[in-house]
């Protein structure tokens, strides 16, 4: 059962041990799960990481018998496919650390990411932590660059007390977890948002999650259009705008924080005039205005893009991030119509 609020310990005493069983969630994930955990077997043998438990989640290709292979690596089996939140729920039920260490199978984790993580437990108590990719994602190609260092910016601009929670590479206090009846797989049987809804419920419930800037892993996914639209709408966009409205607040942080979404607003506003432009209703030199006023709103993206990829990657990426505003944009305006007219015909908020 998930519970929504309530009391909680935030943590267990900051001088107390720290057991971390790493917990990873695995859908066919043959061709990246053995580099994956080869950093981690290492800080199990030298006595950083307590276990390693990957939950198959009806993987039809060599992934178990992949996991199988390797010396000291418990696998479990979810009996019927759930997603990565029911995965990670049994692979928490079964653990035996005082926290969970949340990895995804196509995430290589850094060689210091233990120290980090120890040295942020026990300077402070806190429910959770979570970290970021590095800046040097595996995929070469425009999209999975572009799509992967825009989350690290996001996440190494935001507060160090975040509001949400990522299992990328997260941890999180097992008995909080537990408490909390961990992920709702209920209502994300996919690879969604089950771990920003968490973050939520812990905070609710009085817990601290602290976002460390120096804790990272490299991500090795490759995006490709269809795949990166599908999951930024239907998985992240829509839900996270039903669960904010139902929540009855905006989050005001990493991607949706106030600047955000005065940039999305000016990013329609230059669509708008660059549609009238090009229809010939408007000067073009409005168009223009309005585009140097993005790359002025947006120069702090703009040369992170090109310190790291160069001047013509940031100006082709800057040009995708417009268009992820628009479609981020109408899944907010959608929700936000969806969500009124099931108030007004006395329904319940859609999930």
């Amino acid at each position: 059962m998930v519970e929504a609020a309530g009391s909680l310990p935030t943590s267990t005493a900051s001088t107390a041990p720290v057991l971390l069983s790493v917990v990873m969630p695995m859908y066919n994930a043959a061709t990246t799960i053995e580099r994956c955990l080869s950093p981690l077997i290492r800080m199990r043998d030298i006595g950083e990481v307590r276990e390693i438990i990957v939950v198959d989640d009806g993987s039809t290709d060599a992934s178990a018998a992949r996991v199988a292979a390797l010396p000291g690596v418990r696998l479990l089996r979810n009996p019927v496919r759930g997603g990565p939140g029911a995965a990670r729920n049994l692979a928490a039920a079964e653990a035996t650390g005082t926290h969970l260490w949340f990895v995804d199978s196509d995430v290589v984790v850094a060689a210091n990411a233990t120290r980090v993580i120890l040295r942020e437990l026990r300077r402070e108590a806190v429910a959770a932590l979570f970290g970021s990719y590095d800046d040097a994602p595996a995929a070469m190609n425009f999209l999975s660059q572009y799509k992967n260092l825009v989350h690290r910016y996001y996440h190494q601009r935001a507060r160090r007390e975040a509001s949400t929670f990522w299992t990328g590479c997260g941890v999180v206090n097992r008995v909080v977890f537990l408490r909390l009846g961990g992920f709702d797989a209920a209502h994300y049987p996919h690879p969604s948002i089950e771990d920003i809804e968490l973050g939520y419920r812990i905070r609710d419930a009085g817990g601290r999650i602290l976002l460390v800037h120096d804790l990272h892993g490299t991500h090795l996914k490759e995006w490709r259009l269809r795949d990166l639209m599908r999951t930024e709408i239907f998985r992240r966009a829509l839900p996270w705008a039903r669960l904010m409205l139902q929540r009855g607040s905006v989050t005001d942080d990493l991607n949706v924080g106030r600047g955000e979404r005065a940039r999305a607003a000016l990013a329609a506003v230059f669509t708008m005039l660059l549609a009238a432009a090009a229809g010939g209703l408007l000067p073009f030199w409005s168009a223009v205005a309005a585009g140097a006023g993005v790359a002025v709103a947006n120069a702090s993206l703009l040369a992170y893009f090109a310190r790291h990829r160069g001047a013509w990657f940031a100006a082709a990426a800057l040009a995708f991030h417009q268009v992820y505003y628009l479609y981020s944009t109408a899944s907010f305006v959608w929700v936000a119509f969806e969500y009124r007219l099931s108030v007004a015909r006395g329904e319940a908020a859609p999930r």
